[in-house]
């Protein structure tokens, strides 16, 4: 039977976790699926861990915990490394906010998706059908720009929607992009939320398959304070777009460059054998 892994970074979440779980649970009743829960606690200052702790006696739960707060870009990279670690390659891999402003339904769309064909579904408030509720006008209008600029220097078939951490992806495909970026799979940790974006690059130039699901963006369910610091994720979209441009060694000739070569040495390999 396929598994779902459910990937929830968390930093001082203890009001969401209450709201976040059941749903989860709810998601996967009846479905011809296992799920497990792997929840990465970033150092919280509140109760996150110890409910974390708890609600494994009630649901399919694995803790990562950091003593310290490392940001998203660390903890979305150790979970990811995790669920590449124990998942099969026909397995799912979804990675979500632990706010509650992203709701479990959509799942079961998302990975429908990946079972005809694609290798990465994002949640996607830009699509027909899809939208946001709660979310401050200026914010709304920051992602709008946002998104556009991705658009332009990162231009992905298939999508309109880069900010959104809500994805779903093929495991054979994590497994693969921690197998070839190792470490580097999220270079920029120390950036803010750069790393939403540097996932589905990376993903790219492994020349992955990207699709969209309509999605409600529920900001107005937001229980915790942002964690968000615009300003060095925006410094951070910058050097992303210095690191894939750059004419001499640039991510999107090296790592291309460097996956032909892979591919070269397989075939010689399978030649000689």
């Amino acid at each position: 039977m396929k598994r779902v892994f459910v990937l929830l970074p968390a930093f001082n979440e203890e009001e969401s976790l209450p709201q976040m779980l059941p749903k989860i649970a709810d998601t996967f009743k009846n479905q011809a699926v296992e799920y497990k829960i792997l929840i990465a606690n970033d150092g919280s200052s509140d109760r996150t861990l110890e409910l974390s702790q708890s609600y494994a006696a009630t649901y399919p739960i694995e803790i990562l915990n950091h003593k310290i707060n490392r940001g998203l870009g660390e903890t979305e990279r150790d979970l990811f490394e995790r669920a590449a670690e124990i998942a099969d390659g026909d397995d799912y891999i979804v990675r979500f906010d632990c706010d509650d402003t992203h709701e479990p339904k959509f799942i079961l769309d998302m990975v429908a998706r990946i079972d005809v064909g694609f290798d990465v579904v994002i949640a996607s408030r830009f699509q027909a059908g899809g939208g946001q509720m709660g979310v401050p006008a200026y914010r709304a209008l920051m992602s709008r720009l946002a998104n556009l600029f991705m658009k332009l220097f990162f231009p992905i078939s298939g999508v309109r929607e880069y900010s959104c951490g809500y994805r779903a992806y093929r495991a054979s495909l994590i497994k693969r992009a921690i197998k070839f970026y190792g470490n580097n799979f999220i270079q920029l940790k120390g950036l803010g939320f750069t790393g939403t974006l540097e996932t589905i690059v990376k993903l790219k130039i492994l020349n992955a398959k990207f699709s969209e699901v309509p999605f409600l963006l529920r900001y107005d369910q937001k229980l915790s304070a942002s964690k968000m610091v615009s300003s060095i994720t925006t410094f951070g979209y910058m050097v992303m777009v210095v690191l894939y441009h750059w004419p001499w060694g640039g991510w999107r000739r090296g790592y291309r460059k460097q996956l032909s070569e892979s591919s070269k040495s397989r075939n010689l390999h399978r030649v000689a054998a």
